[in-house]
């Protein structure tokens, strides 16, 4: 640690690696709202948040928990539910009379297909006008769970019930995940509308 009369601390969260206050300014000086993308490791959470003088102010929130009770059977953390989840939250923005946001990702890595990009893809195809780039968004088979399919169908019946028993044990074959995916998308567009 730095010593003498000029050194200055940083903020706290800034010690702590949670806020890059640079990247934060930027976003607050576009003066327009923001859909905040977090990723845990069990969920998924999108968020419409607007900047006012007295902090954050969260306008419309999704979760991926939300989705087991739209009858969502799979997993609340992979690349499908992250689309899900940004789809609802577009939705919800839209029933709200919101129509653009900018995407914060907080302090992930822009990586070219991840689930944060999932996630804006999900707020766009709902209607959300969010300004990007098409190169990072993932590709159509991987959001609906083919791969996940395709996996599966190259494993014995030992292994997929080993691999996949939370599935199972949710009463949904890995390999009926795609047509899952689009039931779940189509159940989230009729109540959107």
């Amino acid at each position: 640690m730095a010593h003498g009369s000029r050194y200055k601390v940083a903020f706290r969260r800034r010690r702590e690696g949670k806020t890059n206050y640079g990247a934060r300014l930027k976003l607050i000086e576009l003066d327009k709202a923001r859909i905040v993308a977090r990723i845990t490791n069990n969920h998924i959470i999108a968020q419409i948040i607007n900047v006012v003088p007295e902090g954050d102010e969260t306008l419309i929130s999704a979760h991926s928990n939300e989705l087991n009770k739209l009858g969502w059977l799979g997993s609340t953390k992979n690349i499908s539910a992250a689309y899900l989840t940004g789809f609802l939250c577009g939705k919800k923005a839209l029933n709200e009379g919101i129509d653009g946001a900018v995407l914060d990702i907080g302090l992930k890595s822009p990586t070219r297909g991840t689930k944060v990009f999932a996630l804006l893809k999900g707020a766009v195809d709902a209607g959300l006008n969010v300004p990007h780039g098409d190169v990072v968004l993932p590709d159509e088979e991987r959001i609906r769970g083919e791969h996940i399919a395709q996996y599966a169908e190259s494993l014995s019946e030992d292994e997929v019930n080993k691999r996949f028993s939370k599935y199972i044990q949710n009463g949904l074959s890995p390999k009926d995940l795609p047509n899952h995916f689009d039931e779940i998308k189509q159940k989230i567009s009729k109540e959107g509308s």
